[in-house]
């Protein structure tokens, strides 16, 4: 059975004004989101350029309906309590397929691809999530749904298990195979962006959904599967070790974490960038020999509560972050693109909007390993001084412009 078919697309926010044809005029042209589903009836989300060249119709998925993964497993360990997901159906996913098989390319007469008609931006249920697919049932009242649930997630035990609920999506950031944030028009990079805030609004009116992340790979050297540029987006049941280790730092600390950072990370010299509505900079205390920190400079708790002049400025600087990266050395920089949110249920008062972009790249043909001292204590061992990362950052950055 195919997918169902276009449903009339909703109207998203603005992108900055353009001249209108009409003398004297401004006019803005929106986002537009077309919502449909592939035939096993995963959702599949089409997110129009502003500038967009594309009809609004989409072809329908004709492909016959597969049957979707088993419910994968949370285990927990209870050396520190941490949850970890059994999802051995992520065993059959793609690994590195030849250009004419790339799973998130528009699908063609000879190879029927996840994404069925061209696009400029495309998000779909993963086929093989770590989480998902599945919902637990909703209760009658969403404060006590959420103390059960983080009762029973914060309790240590032997044995523990519970259902792997929640929801994995990949965003595609354009049709080509191939390409890099330098390829890509203001205009697409604000899509994407737009594309982040409703996809973490979204998520975090499903039940269940305890935090939403946004993340890129990009280059093997990480673990990419795909080279097709693209990114992923995390509804988990449960916050994550780091996120838990925010907010004990901000209890221990004070509720003035975060803006303190960036108070001190403003007058430092590790400062890359500084807008009206964010502070790009190399953390003073850096793990790897490429990090980069982007925080907002308003409590903004995730990328759905941004207005539309700081979705304006992510897609400059999240571009430009990226693109300096690729001008450090003669070939690409393999990184991880996070973005940090604060949960669906905490912390929303105290956790800033953070960027934060690591490569393991330390020189052009070494990398940094997370070996014994890493993987083992999870003590980490810097091997780049911050300062000396930022200033060959700030020369690149320079050069751009």
């Amino acid at each position: 059975m195919p997918g169902r078919y276009d449903i009339p697309g909703a109207l998203l926010a603005y992108p900055p004004k353009t001249p209108s044809p009409a003398a004297g005029k401004i006019e803005t042209m929106p986002i537009t989101k077309r919502v449909t589903s592939l035939s096993d009836g995963r959702e599949l989300i089409y997110f129009d350029d502003a500038d967009t060249t594309l009809a609004p119709g989409r072809k329908p998925d004709t492909r016959d309906a597969q049957p979707r993964p088993a419910l994968p497993t949370l285990r927990q360990d209870p050396l520190t309590g941490e949850w970890i997901s059994i999802a051995a159906a992520r065993q059959d996913r793609a690994f590195l397929p030849p250009a004419e098989l790339d799973p998130l390319a528009p699908s063609t007469p000879e190879y029927a691809t996840e994404i069925p008609d061209n696009y400029d931006v495309a998000v779909f249920e993963n086929k093989s999530p770590s989480f998902g697919p599945g919902l637990p049932a909703h209760g009658h009242d969403e404060d006590s749904d959420f103390d059960a649930a983080h009762g029973e997630l914060t309790a240590i035990g032997l044995g523990r298990e519970l259902p792997g609920y929640g929801r994995c999506e990949v965003i595609c950031f354009g049709p080509q195979r191939t390409g890099s944030w330098a390829d890509f028009s203001q205009s697409r990079a604000r899509t994407v962006v737009e594309a982040w805030a409703d996809r973490t609004a979204e998520l975090s009116r499903l039940n269940g959904v305890q935090q939403v992340y946004v993340f890129e790979n990009r280059g093997p050297e990480i673990g990419v599967t795909l080279h097709h540029p693209h990114g992923q987006v995390y509804a988990f049941p449960y916050v994550p070790p780091k996120t838990r280790s925010l907010l004990a730092a901000i209890s221990h600390y004070g509720p003035s974490l975060m803006p303190d950072i960036l108070d001190f990370e403003r007058k430092s010299d590790r400062k890359l960038i500084e807008t009206e509505h964010f502070t790009v900079f190399v953390p003073f205390a850096a793990r790897w020999p490429i990090e980069v920190h982007m925080l907002a400079h308003r409590q903004v708790p995730d990328l759905a509560a941004t207005t539309r002049e700081e979705r304006d400025e992510i897609a400059v600087l999240y571009p430009r972050i990226l693109t300096a990266l690729d001008r450090l050395y003669d070939t690409p920089t393999p990184y991880i693109a996070a973005w940090h949110q604060a949960p669906v249920h905490q912390g929303r008062g105290d956790i800033r909007l953070m960027l934060q972009v690591t490569s393991p790249r330390r020189a052009k043909d070494k990398l940094k390993y997370t070996a014994g001292s890493e993987t083992g204590m999870g003590a980490f061992i810097g091997d780049v001084v911050p300062e000396v990362a930022a200033a060959r950052l700030r020369e690149v950055l320079d050069g751009l412009r």
